[in-house]
């Protein structure tokens, strides 16, 4: 597993070992930043069930102005942690060891871009994005979630609407906007 493109290009990120984690896989991770990619520079981002990190690292290898990963597993903070420093990105990140909804129980940021990538078949991403639409959007935020291929979403969850859907082998991705949330990033 590598980051694409951008600042971090290349570099060779650490996974998780054992089955507990499915880091996604790079042609899903390509697809997913070429449907926005001209939409990451300078937005904050929260990869929630971070895993590896890789995608938040990503979206702050291509100009997002930071990230925060949440993760329960120790091991996963562990290598989200590593895999800042060798990107050179410790700076622009903070890693919370939490359950995704104990931190945004006590979070008060809004964020522009969310990846949710929580165990597939666990209804998480659902529940994840009510919690969101309960103060946590930035305008024009987009969540961009990865289930597996027989999962689905609804086509609105409070201001998130339904952009675009695709399957990838094992792997489904819905893509959220926001609408009615106003003007910036």
């Amino acid at each position: 597993m590598r980051v694409i493109t951008g600042t971090a290009r290349g570099t060779r990120l650490q996974t998780l070992e054992g089955e507990a984690t499915r880091p996604t896989i790079e042609r899903v991770k390509e697809a997913m930043f070429s449907a926005i990619q001209f939409e990451i520079e300078g937005r904050t981002v929260l990869d929630l069930f971070a895993g590896s990190g890789q995608l938040g690292i990503e979206a702050l290898s291509r100009g997002a102005h930071r990230c925060d990963f949440v993760d329960s597993a120790p091991g996963a903070v562990r290598v989200v942690t590593e895999n800042l420093k060798k990107c050179r990105m410790t700076e622009r990140a903070a890693v919370h060891q939490r359950t995704w909804d104990a931190f945004l129980a006590a979070s008060k940021t809004r964020y522009s871009l969310i990846f949710l990538d929580p165990p597939y078949r666990s209804g998480l991403c659902l529940a994840a994005m009510e919690a969101l639409c309960g103060g946590h959007l930035a305008n024009h935020a987009i969540v961009v979630c990865e289930t597996a291929p027989e999962e689905t979403l609804p086509e609105q969850v409070g201001p998130l609407v339904l952009s675009k859907t695709t399957k990838y082998g094992n792997t489904r991705v819905f893509l959220y906007r926001t609408v009615g949330l106003g003007e910036g990033k």
